[in-house]
């Protein structure tokens, strides 16, 4: 096993790799310079890095086919910064144990902690393959993150997702699904006694989503959750609106495949119903899997994730676990833990060293 001291080193090295992060804005689908950053830092570190886009991955220099391979995946790009931030939120500033700056916490200190696990595991003999990858445009499930560099990389047997879990693994996590609904009334004169109200007709759909619950419900994820988050209709006071639109938030779960709960959904809809996607299902992982063994081996508490991330692209077992709190992520003051760092290379290596997939 590693010793302290390399940890230690390795700790001080991922910090100022997220120090640097930090002071470069990497906004979902303005990556480019942070992508930059990574690709240089690769090349000096004798990775020979491979780019698509602003996604930057290397493969195992001792790549064997005949071996199954694991992927390290985390995500380089953040979301804008919210104005409550009382820092400079590029700044990064470390106080104590503390360091400050956007996407310390979501998702920088997964990105530098997986990339010093695979620089120390490609220089050992392991049963298995490694492919490291620092993903672009995870924040808005964009098709030119992960999903682009998939048909590029050599065919994944698992993977390891680097988001802020307090270092648990997430073995199951919610799909989305977004549907944009209309309800068709007619125009008419609101002084008179004449026309079809479309906010009426959408508000029986509306209280139809409020109150529906799905049958199938997970161990780990619990019920499917629909919520009407945003509502629009009407031009003007005396005009019957002839048209309602609104949008749902869809949160499925494993026993569901999107297209399953579109198809419901819409069964019990007058209005018209639309979904912007089926691609970003659920995820679950067999509690049997190696991977997760190991896992409960360390102590570890497996658990479902209501969060989505790049396991929604995934069509192969991954685990979902890196440094740091999800509750931070996206919030004003966003910060990561050196200690939780060095806590993360730590226990990345108890879970992959030896591991047999």
């Amino acid at each position: 096993m590693v010793e302290q001291k390399i940890i230690t080193a390795y700790t001080q090295e991922a910090v100022d790799l997220l120090r640097q992060m930090i002071q470069i804005p990497s906004v979902s689908r303005d990556e480019a310079a942070v992508a930059d950053l990574l690709q240089q830092t690769l090349q000096e570190m004798g990775l020979n890095p491979h780019r698509h886009g602003n996604n930057v991955w290397c493969v195992d220099p001792k790549f064997n086919a005949q071996k199954p391979t694991l992927l390290l995946d985390a995500h380089i790009d953040t979301v804008k910064p919210v104005s409550a931030w009382e820092r400079n939120p590029f700044e990064p500033s470390l106080e104590g144990d503390i360091l400050y700056g956007l996407g310390s916490n979501d998702d920088g200190g997964s990105v530098v902690s997986l990339l010093q696990i695979y620089r120390h595991l490609i220089q050992t003999e392991q049963a298995y393959n490694l492919v490291y990858s620092a993903s672009c445009e995870e924040e808005v499930s964009g098709k030119n993150g992960l999903e682009s560099i998939l048909p590029l990389l050599p065919p994944i047997t698992a993977a390891i997702v680097g988001e802020p879990t307090e270092m648990q693994p997430a073995i199951a996590e919610k799909g989305l699904m977004v549907l944009d609904v209309t309800a068709h009334g007619k125009a008419g004169h609101a002084a008179r006694n004449e026309g079809v109200n479309a906010i009426y007709k959408a508000l029986d759909d509306i209280c139809w989503v409020r109150g529906y619950h799905f049958e199938k419900e997970s161990p780990l994820l619990g019920p499917v959750k629909m919520t009407v988050t945003v509502v629009q209709a009407g031009t003007q006071h005396n005009v019957i609106p002839d048209q309602c639109t609104f949008v749902v938030d869809v949160r499925s779960n494993e026993l569901y495949s999107n297209q399953e709960l579109f198809e419901l959904i819409s069964s019990h809809m007058q209005s018209e119903v639309k979904a912007r996607s089926f691609r970003l299902n659920s995820s679950r992982m067999d509690l049997n899997h190696p991977m997760v063994q190991k896992a409960l081996s360390l102590g570890l508490q497996p658990f479902g994730s209501p969060t989505l991330s790049n396991q929604a692209l995934m069509p192969f077992p991954s685990m979902k676990i890196g440094p740091g709190n999800s509750s931070r992520s996206h919030t004003a003051g966003e910060f990561i833990r050196i200690s939780e760092i060095e806590q993360a290379i730590k226990l990345y290596f108890q879970l992959l060293y030896g591991l047999t997939l």
